[in-house]
């Protein structure tokens, strides 16, 4: 069953909608198995009722917390009426356990459960969603964290941050005008940057007009707020799950942050007032509420749109003046400017690579988009473990891609042909007219996605695989 809307509004078990559920601990360590419930839930858009997807414990809480160090140990439970799998972003597990239809195991029908055990990895913030049809647009997504045990000793309040683009409309419906070139940027269509047709002038930036942008659920109309002593330090665990959209944060009213990782891998402290979340990626800032008390917005304005959404942190007793949803400008387009400055805490072992790769991101006419290997497609299909692989991916489309991969860590190890030593990620974006080298280690056996994480980019064809040879 497709995810139309006349599909939601008879699916599953409606839960309420409990947005302060990003926050809570999901639970303590050597409870065994967790058990998360795909479902239908509802939450309110600007004043209209929505039915979207949730990911929840029994509790109501959304998404996961774990400790380092363990097992990642969960039974997914499908209660829609529609078949579901879950991908857990940023985790390493091996392919079976991957959540990507004909790849990693079939999607699970309406009903079924399947559990999942693998050591959880190294601490983060990484989330979940899903990867079968156009689900993770109803938010078919949820934060999964594993903390740092050294965290819980930190005087530091964690907070959760999940931003994501909303429609009323279905998705197929969305996906369905973008290639009928009805779309805000319908030129796509006529003016694909391959194949002999005439690229546009200007990147475009974002593909679908929303109605709305959200942050843990809900607008700046009736934003989330969260209560901080004074001169308390805040980490901030922000979620770049916008289904087409990357997102400009904004830190001005805070007076500037630390980025101290990304994509759950720690960098160098990097001070920050302004920072790109393209979608797919995560972002961790360490913020210090102000000592003489107040409220302070945190704001995330979709790049080249004026909308925004935001949560807002205040002190104890604080006054919170409404924050309006819409810039006085429109936001600038997203660059990596940032991720020339990202040094990785723990960065790949130096060594020469054993296999080096071309990757070319493609858009033609009638909202097509494909991934080309060129003469190294049998090459990405016969990796061996040890090796060290490096991947250029050139992008020659008019839109930027930030572009995921699966099963592995990677290195970003080049911006446009010149080298540095930058921080280590699973999701990176690639500009429109640039390339981006990334370096990683075979050492998980399989077949693994790599995708754009614009969600109608990857349903148009945006998708490629790696392969080990055995």
């Amino acid at each position: 069953m497709t995810s139309t809307r006349r599909a939601f509004l008879a699916a599953g078990t409606l839960l309420a909608a409990a947005p302060e559920g990003f926050l809570r601990p999901a639970r303590a360590a050597g409870t065994g198995t967790l058990t998360l419930t795909a479902a239908t839930r509802g939450i309110e858009v600007r004043g209209r009722a929505a039915t979207v997807f949730g990911l929840t414990q029994a509790d109501g809480t959304h998404g996961i917390r774990l400790p380092a160090g363990g097992d990642f140990d969960v039974r997914l439970a499908n209660m829609t009426r529609e078949e579901v799998l879950i991908h857990w972003h940023g985790l390493l597990p091996p392919v079976a356990q991957d959540g990507v239809p004909g790849i990693s195991q079939p999607p699970l029908k309406p009903g079924e459960t399947h559990h999942y055990r693998f050591p959880v990895g190294t601490p983060g913030t990484h989330w979940m969603h899903a990867h079968h049809g156009l689900q993770e647009q109803f938010l078919m997504a949820a934060p999964l964290i594993v903390e740092d045990p050294a965290d819980r000793l930190a005087d530091v309040q964690d907070v959760v941050v999940m931003l994501h683009d909303f429609t009323f409309r279905s998705p197929e419906e969305v996906l369905a005008g973008l290639r009928a070139g009805a779309g805000p940027h319908a030129q796509h269509g006529a003016h694909g940057g391959h194949g002999g047709h005439r690229p546009m002038a200007m990147p475009a930036h974002g593909d679908v007009a929303y109605d709305a942008y959200l942050a843990n659920d809900r607008t700046l109309d009736d934003p989330l707020v969260v209560r901080a002593e004074r001169g308390q330090r805040v980490r901030l665990r922000l979620i770049g799950a916008g289904t087409a959209t990357n997102f400009v944060v904004d830190l001005e009213g805070i007076g500037g942050a630390e980025l101290v990782a990304v994509d759950s891998q720690s960098v160098q402290p990097v001070r920050v007032r302004h920072l790109g979340l393209a979608g797919g990626q995560r972002a961790d800032v360490i913020v210090v509420m102000p000592r003489e008390g107040g409220a302070r917005p945190i704001l995330f304005q979709p790049e080249g749109k004026a909308e925004r959404t935001g949560i807002i942190l205040a002190t104890p007793g604080a006054a919170v003046v409404r924050v309006s949803g819409r810039a006085g400008r429109a936001a600038a387009g997203l660059d990596l400017a940032i991720e020339r400055r990202l040094v990785p805490v723990r960065a790949l072992e130096e060594r020469r690579p054993d296999r080096v790769l071309g990757l070319n991101l493609v858009e033609a006419a009638g909202y097509a988009w494909s991934l080309d290997w060129g003469n190294d497609a049998t090459a990405a299909a016969s990796l061996r473990i040890g090796e060290r692989v490096e991947i250029t991916m050139v992008n020659r489309t008019t839109m930027s891609h930030p572009m995921h991969l699966h099963g592995h860590h990677f290195q970003v190890v080049a911006v446009d042909g010149r080298r540095f030593n930058g921080a280590v990620r699973d999701t990176v974006l690639v500009p429109a007219n640039g390339s981006v080298t990334i370096a990683f280690d075979a050492d998980n056996r399989g077949e693994w996605p790599l995708h754009c994480h614009q969600l109608y980019h990857m349903a148009a064809g945006m998708m490629t695989t790696l392969r080990y040879a055995s």
